[in-house]
């Protein structure tokens, strides 16, 4: 069984996710590296799937999730600073991004120092966008790994600095490449998969089928295959970082125009995450009674607690009564998860449909 955990973006709100993945750590007694085979993340969820996979010695994490929650307390201010110099320049950033890059970078690179990507402790997917390309970008430790892809190995911290890099906020990130362009501009993954889920569902079969067909080569040297494939079975745990539930009226929005700049990137946010949730919630049906393979944790957000950016110390003990109201209501729902996770409660095989992938 392949066991994959999927992190939405959401700015100072990754502390939600921090909270449920430290309980997940208590009750189950292990790192989070050690609970995943596969960790997905988009932009704070980037940040956390890497944080969680950096190695310290002797092959364990440098960072348990209770620590990375502490980055949030500790280093909000730091990430969403404001020089004075800067909010003159951005005029309420309709000129100019919202917030320098320099309090971002040094704290991304505080935390994750001269890691690289292959350095990671279990395999890491993380998103971004090609702004000069127009393609969506994919981070990957297991094809940093290989050394016959060089130019897919990055630094820890450029790889965070790329999947937060959220249009009006924060400035691209300009990231040095081993290939005769010599640079990429990417920004965050979240237009495009702000909830990684099927990004991670889809590379989890990819690595299936990749490991069965080494498998059958191994075994059948002759090229003789038995074509018919039977895929792994996946346990997939997707966390959110908040569900929007402030409405847009149309007496408010219909000639917004520019007005749409930032709540656009809200909008996107919410339309793919409930997507990629509907999807998986059809690709992986329970395996049984009682039995789930793809479990979902959201909470909802209202008018005064749906900022992305805000650092105040009252927001982010709001933000964290809301992590700990979805541990208590979700105590069973955590049970048996953990159960999974250590292989205490087995999911029964259960031949998920697989949709063809170009």
């Amino acid at each position: 069984m392949i066991k994959v955990l999927s992190i939405d973006g959401g700015g100072i709100r990754g502390i939600i996710p921090a909270m449920v993945l430290a309980e997940i750590e208590k009750r189950t007694q292990k790192p989070i590296a050690e609970n995943f085979q596969l960790i997905a993340g988009t932009s704070t969820g980037g940040i956390l799937a890497l944080g969680l996979t950096k190695p310290a010695r002797q092959g364990r994490p440098q960072y348990s999730a209770a620590d990375m929650m502490e980055l949030y307390q500790k280093e909000g201010k730091a990430i969403f600073s404001r020089s004075c110099l800067h909010r003159l320049f951005a005029l309420g950033f309709i000129l100019r991004e919202k917030y320098s890059a320099q309090g971002i970078e040094k704290v991304l690179v505080k935390y994750f120092g001269d890691t690289r990507l292959k350095e990671a402790l279990t395999e890491v997917l993380v998103t971004a966008y090609d702004t000069e390309n127009r393609d969506s970008w994919f981070f990957k430790s297991s094809k940093a790994k290989d050394p016959n892809h060089p130019e897919a190995d990055f630094l820890m911290s450029d790889v965070a600095r790329a999947t937060s890099a959220a249009p009006t906020y924060f400035s691209p990130a300009k990231i040095e490449i081993k290939t005769a362009v010599d640079y990429c501009s990417l920004i965050d993954g979240g237009i495009f998969a702000n909830n990684p889920g099927m990004c991670a569902y889809v590379e989890a079969i990819a690595n299936a089928r990749a490991r069965n067909r080494q498998t059958r080569k191994s075994t059948f040297p002759s090229g003789k295959l038995n074509l018919c494939e039977k895929e792994e079975d996946i346990l997939l745990l997707s966390l959110g970082t908040g569900q929007y539930t402030r409405p847009l009226p149309y007496s408010r929005i219909k000639h917004w125009g520019i007005r749409w700049a930032q709540p656009i990137l809200d909008v996107v946010f919410d339309g793919v995450s409930d997507t990629v949730d509907y999807q998986l919630r059809q690709l992986l049906p329970p395996a049984g009674k009682g039995v789930e393979r793809y479990y979902r944790f959201q909470v909802c957000l209202d008018k005064d607690n749906d900022q992305m950016d805000t650092t105040n110390s009252n927001q982010i003990h709001l933000y964290k009564l809301l992590a700990e109201k979805l541990i208590q209501e979700n105590d069973r729902k955590l049970d048996q998860l953990c159960r999974q996770l250590t292989d205490r409660l087995p999911v029964q095989t259960l031949k998920a449909p697989i949709s063809r992938v170009g």
